[in-house]
């Protein structure tokens, strides 16, 4: 037997159906309930997920198939492409909502969405390439807070809140994982709660601040939104009203049903037991991804998956909030669950990652 042949029947055999079934069991989800979402609206959105996902499969695979260490050693250039990109989307890009995409035809590239993948591969090779046994201080941490500030304003700028909220987030549950000295993480604590005020002051746009502030007076226009999203939520009670039999979210006629509030209309027809289910689904996503990256090899492995881990929980947990009234509106998507191609590709590459590591992690 060739020894091509060899290490492809190695690679299979490695080749993690955990986590391949676990995220094909939430695509799966995910296009029922956009089949809900849309029946109003024709199939035409509906075959273009389908595409998408072709597309995404594939970009799984192929981002498995590559040794990982590989991607390490180009991590930074992958970061300096996608800072590019983002540049050049707030100079020649289209604008849509708060967004800003590259128009491509059929096609639309939200750089701000890859740019969380590609953060996560950066400051993996950081952390990798620079080890701190005895514990990061200040001068540790220039350098990651480098590489996530030029994109955080960048993607504020857009302005894009949501997406610069997010990065943050990742960022800081990759770096709590990164052996901070105790005073260090005092320190950034510190500064986040000082920098609040001037940020609220004069880093949000009016519209911004309404939408915080709707948490507090949920009575308020600003609110209606989360209110209608609750009142769905609430009707469907613990079985739900059955598949496409969601009637407040069309009644209501809540906006952003296939892309912000997914949940809403999946609550409302399943209920709670159903909400468990997809809980549970990424849940179980993302154990998986943590254990990949216990056992990883190296430190760069290990980071990534961690990185992973930390968008996927982030993302549902932001969604969730913000549709239940917890948190503000800020058009987080629901992973593998919204419709739209930027985030379905960027969630589907960085499962690639994570399947990549997982290959790899017993290979000497």
């Amino acid at each position: 037997m060739s020894s091509r042949a060899i290490a492809w029947r190695k690679l299979r055999f490695r080749f993690d159906w955990t986590l391949t079934l676990a995220m094909l069991a939430m695509v799966a989800l995910g296009l029922v309930n956009l089949w809900s979402a849309l029946q109003d609206r024709g199939p035409q959105l509906f075959s273009k997920q389908i595409s998408l996902l072709a597309v995404g499969i594939g970009m799984f695979l192929a981002v498995a198939a590559f040794d990982y260490r590989a991607i390490s050693r180009i991590g930074y250039w992958l970061y300096g492409a996608g800072a590019a990109l983002l540049i050049a989307v707030l100079l020649f890009g289209r604008v849509v909502g708060p967004r800003r995409w590259f128009d491509l035809g059929p096609v639309h590239l939200q750089p701000s969405e890859l740019m969380k993948v590609l953060i996560i591969v950066a400051l993996g090779k950081y952390l990798n390439d620079s080890p701190a046994v005895e514990g990061r201080t200040f001068k540790h941490m220039a350098i990651p807070v480098g590489i996530v500030t030029l994109p955080v304003l960048a993607i504020a700028r857009q302005p894009d809140l949501g997406t610069a909220f997010m990065i943050f987030l990742i960022f800081i549950t990759v770096m709590l994982t990164a052996r901070l000295k105790l005073k260090t993480l005092a320190a950034i604590v510190g500064l986040a709660l000082i920098s609040a005020s001037p940020i609220w002051r004069y880093g949000l746009h009016e519209y911004q601040r309404k939408r915080v502030e709707a948490l507090l007076n949920p009575d308020s226009a600003e609110a209606w939104q989360s209110r209608q999203a609750l009142n769905a939520i609430g009707s469907g009670r613990f079985l739900g009203k059955g598949f496409l039999q969601a009637t407040q979210i069309r009644i209501r006629r809540l906006p952003a049903l296939w892309t912000d509030f997914p949940f809403a209309v999946w609550a409302e027809e399943w209920g709670f037991v159903g909400c468990l289910i997809v809980l549970a689904g990424y849940l179980i996503l993302i154990l998986w991804t943590l254990k990949i990256a216990s056992e990883a090899r190296d430190r760069f492995g290990a980071t990534v998956c961690v990185g992973v881990a930390a968008m996927l929980f982030w993302h549902v947990a932001v969604n969730v909030g913000m549709v239940t009234g917890v948190l503000p509106v800020v058009g987080v998507t629901l992973p593998l669950i919204s419709y739209g191609g930027s985030s379905l590709l960027t969630i589907m590459a960085a499962l690639g990652l994570v399947m990549n590591v997982s290959i790899r992690r017993f290979a000497y």
